[in-house]
């Protein structure tokens, strides 16, 4: 376990249903990730994600982007309530927003986001259906620090399902969102240990060494880098 005083300060964004932030409230309540979620943030009301938060006990807030002029506006505004809560990282868990360069930089090193993709292959939406419709034989999500270059920040961490012949969209999503509930956590627990950061040079360090490739789940459960 823990002590608060070891825990980074997070604040956790979100558009819908939140099941990365629940993996990462799970961590939180049962010891395992060195993490307090100060706040969850929402662009709408209506997201499941907020009773997640609010269930756990958690600060749930909204700032709807239809009550603003501008995408400029709104990250103006979104930034100022983030800072409020003075994370040292901050978690995209599903935020369907295109960030504006200044509120990117902003954050420059302390914002990671979920992408369910094998990035650098399909960036963007539909990923599951666009793998179907690839003929991929393999599917998966990636962990990636953000940039301005949309879904393409360096990547820390990657998970790959198997594409089965019977698959759809939805039967594919289900299986990368299983994956993804184990890559952000850990991810999110090495930034909260200090061992991962961006370096200078713009490329990923964990334990002090460049990753010139993301790191495979695989890879991680049998090296031992978990621990």
């Amino acid at each position: 376990m823990h002590s608060a005083h070891h825990r980074l300060p997070v604040v956790v964004l979100i558009s819908g249903g939140g099941s990365n932030l629940q993996a990462l409230i799970d961590g939180q309540l049962d010891g395992s990730l060195p993490v307090d979620i100060r706040a969850v943030i929402s662009n709408r009301a209506d997201a499941f994600g907020l009773e997640r938060a609010r269930r756990a006990g958690l600060a749930a807030r909204v700032l709807n982007h239809r009550d603003f002029v501008s995408r400029e506006a709104y990250d103006t505004a979104l930034a100022a309530l983030i800072d409020e809560y003075a994370p040292q990282l901050v978690v995209l868990a599903g935020f369907m927003r295109i960030l504006t360069p200044a509120f990117v930089t902003h954050y420059q090193g302390r914002m990671l986001n979920i992408h369910p993709s094998l990035l650098p292959k399909f960036r963007g939406l539909h990923t599951h259906q666009r793998a179907i419709d690839a003929g991929e034989q393999e599917h998966g999500a990636t962990v990636h620090f953000v940039t301005e270059d949309l879904d393409g920040g360096p990547a820390v961490l990657q998970a790959r399902v198997p594409v089965l012949p019977e698959d759809d969209a939805d039967t594919l999503a289900a299986r990368v969102l299983q994956k993804e509930h184990l890559i952000y956590p850990l991810a999110v627990g090495w930034v909260a240990e200090g061992r991962l950061k961006l370096g200078s040079d713009g490329r990923p360090l964990l334990d002090a060494s460049p990753l010139q490739q993301p790191l495979q789940l695989e890879q991680v459960q049998s090296s031992g880098f978990q621990s």
